[in-house]
């Protein structure tokens, strides 16, 4: 039997992965492991909910950026199978935080 996967529950589980950091890998990049703002950083991804046609234009709740200190951050989770190699819907999540200038 086929089981049907929805941006709804797809929506759901990055909002649980993301405001709590279980059920995934989290990475964080040079920018941001080595900031002094590393905290404030991660409670702004973990609380975000301003979710826009813009920024999740495919209903999944898979990026967002927010602003720590007037520094930018952006964050994405991605999906991969299980060897982290290749893309797989909604397999193994990963979540990147970065600073907006290491895009």
């Amino acid at each position: 039997m086929e089981t049907t996967i929805t941006k709804e529950l797809i929506a759901h589980k990055n909002d649980i992965f993301r405001k709590t950091f279980i059920g995934g890998k989290v990475l964080l990049t040079s920018g941001v492991n080595d900031s002094d703002n590393l905290q404030e950083v991660i409670k702004a991804v973990q609380n975000f909910d301003t979710f826009t046609p813009d920024n999740d234009p495919h209903l999944e709740r898979d990026f967002g950026k927010v602003t720590v200190n007037s520094d930018d951050y952006f964050w994405k989770v991605d999906y991969y199978d299980d060897n982290y190699e290749f893309f797989k819907t909604d397999g193994n999540r990963v979540l990147t935080i970065m600073r907006a200038d290491e895009y």
